[in-house]
């Protein structure tokens, strides 16, 4: 089945797979081949597809952050605001970040809704940079 990882700026990610694991907004999805057509809204965490072939496992992860998941025709495609590769994420420079953006004053409603958004994204960062 193929993986398609597409973000505004560009596609990320297409590749050949058997299977994926995508966070959606309440829980972890598993996909194989053939699996039923849906549409899904995406939550924040690990994306990992995977390829076995007789003589090796070959795995790819990204953090990836909101948007929706089709799978159809033996295609899942991901449109999602953030993806990184799992490689590139540092748990210490994520906590200075958060420690930076917590000592900023909010003062609307719309700063501290901004700070929140930050800060969350920058906590689940963290969180997956120390989980992998």
């Amino acid at each position: 089945m193929r993986c398609i990882v597409v973000t505004p700026e560009k596609t990320v990610l297409e590749t050949e797979a058997t299977f994926v694991a995508l966070p959606l907004y309440d829980g972890e999805l598993g996909i194989s081949e053939k699996h039923t057509p849906l549409i899904g809204r995406v939550g924040a965490g690990q994306l990992r597809a995977e390829k076995n072939s007789s003589s090796e496992k070959k795995s790819v992860s990204y953090y990836v952050e909101g948007g929706f998941v089709e799978v159809l025709n033996d295609t899942v495609t991901l449109l999602t605001s953030r993806a990184i590769p799992i490689d590139q994420l540092n748990a210490d420079t994520a906590s200075k970040q958060l420690a930076e953006v917590l000592k900023r004053k909010a003062t609307t409603e719309d700063t501290l809704n901004a700070r929140e958004r930050e800060s969350q994204y920058l906590r689940n960062l963290i969180h997956l940079a120390k989980r992998v």
